[in-house]
C-alpha cells in the first residue's frame, strides 16, 4: 500500500461540484481518501483567464502503481469533461502553455518515490514554486518532506511567500 497525494483543480463549470465528484471517484478507483484540504481559490497560474481556479489536495492510500494512478486520473478527468485535444488546439491558437479546464488532477507525491519518465515525474516538478499547490498541501501535510529537496512542505511554502514579498 502506498500513499499518493493528488492536487485537483479547475476553473470551468461548477468547479466545487467537479472537485467533490473527483474526490468520490478517486476514493472508489484509486484508493481510500484519508485526508482532503479545504478548497482554495486562486488566480490562474501561467496564463490569463476570466475565472479563478479552485484547488484541493487529496491524500489517499492506493494499491496502484504510479503509472496506474496516472491512467486512472486521466480517465476521471475525461469523464468529468476534460478534453486534452481541444486544450492543445487552444494552446496552439493562443500560444499559452496553459488553458482553462473543468478538471485537472496532478500526482504531487507517491510515498517518497522519485520517478522520471516521459509520461510522469514524481514528485511533481512545480510543487516548490506554486502557492496554489503549497497552501492546500500544507493544510494536510505541512511536516511532510519533499523527497528531492529535503525540506518540509511548510518550509517550502514559507520560502515561497518570502520570495514573493
Amino acid at each position: 500500500m502506498a500513499r499518493v497525494v493528488l492536487l485537483t483543480g479547475g476553473n470551468v463549470g461548477d468547479t466545487k461540484e467537479l472537485l467533490r465528484t473527483a474526490q468520490r471517484l478517486v476514493n472508489g478507483r484509486i484508493g481510500a481518501v484519508l485526508r482532503c484540504s479545504h478548497c482554495y481559490t486562486s488566480a490562474p497560474w501561467g496564463f490569463e483567464a476570466a475565472q479563478p481556479f479552485v484547488n484541493q489536495v487529496l491524500v489517499a492510500d492506493t494499491d496502484l502503481t504510479p503509472h496506474e494512478v496516472l491512467a486512472e486520473i486521466q480517465r476521471i478527468e475525461r469523464e468529468l469533461g476534460r478534453n486534452r485535444a481541444a486544450e492543445a488546439v487552444e494552446r496552439a491558437a493562443t500560444g499559452q502553455r496553459y488553458v482553462s479546464r473543468p478538471i485537472d488532477i496532478d500526482i504531487l507525491l507517491y510515498d517518497d518515490e522519485v520517478l522520471s519518465s516521459p509520461e510522469l515525474t514524481i514528485p511533481h516538478p512545480g510543487i516548490a514554486e506554486r502557492e496554489f499547490v503549497l497552501t492546500p498541501l500544507c493544510e494536510v501535510l505541512r511536516d511532510g518532506r519533499h523527497p528531492v529537496l529535503g525540506r518540509t512542505m511548510g518550509e517550502l511554502r514559507d520560502n515561497l511567500l518570502k520570495t514573493n514579498e
